[in-house]
């Protein structure tokens, strides 16, 4: 029979860290959360989101199949350059899994987010969380992908031929990190 290694849901800042990776690499959906499941038997549930590079050029909708029938579009793909701060970065991503793990009590926490220029279609980040009840897995990832979104420090660059412009965080997601600060004072 196996034993629950269940770790207090109180970490410090540098076992936090542990459970952030930023950088270029890829990752594998099924590893991460196998690593993250090991030996913890008082798993009930496990949460994962992975986002993804979308097309986000207005045109995409009707792409036609003939690349001259679209001068407006360069033959070259859409794709998106991320950067970030290191060191700043994985801090400020480690002290809101510091804060997950306490809110919600999860157990297990794996945050992967990839910088540099990535293709359409790529991974971009993961979020697992690992808990007792699935309540806990869900609103810690929750909570967790809607502040990456708009207070972890990365500028996202979305590029297609010439034309490049820089991202701001938009308004829907502002609203969604909202609910945590209004929760929290419920509390």
């Amino acid at each position: 029979m196996g034993h629950s290694s269940h770790a207090p849901s109180v970490i410090t800042l540098e076992q936090a860290l542990a459970c952030v990776r930023v950088g270029p690499d890829d990752f594998d959906l099924g590893a991460e959360v196998a690593a993250l499941r090991a030996a913890d038997t008082g798993v009930g549930a496990v949460v994962s989101f992975v986002g993804t590079v979308r097309e986000w050029r207005e045109a995409a909708r009707a792409i036609p199949e003939d690349p001259s029938d679209r001068p407006d579009q360069p033959d070259q793909p859409a794709t998106m350059e991320l950067e970030h701060y290191p060191g700043m970065t994985e801090r400020s991503i480690a002290e809101l899994v510091v804060q997950a793990r306490q809110r919600f009590d999860v157990r297990g926490v794996r945050v992967i987010h990839r910088v540099g220029p990535l293709s359409v279609g790529e991974q971009i980040v993961l979020v697992a969380v690992t808990a007792a009840h699935r309540q806990q897995a869900f609103d810690g990832a929750a909570f967790l992908m809607d502040w990456l979104k708009t207070r972890a420090p990365f500028w996202k660059k979305e590029i297609a031929g010439a034309d490049a412009r820089w991202v701001d965080a938009r308004e829907s997601d502002e609203a969604a990190a909202r609910r945590w600060q209004t929760e929290e004072r419920k509390a």
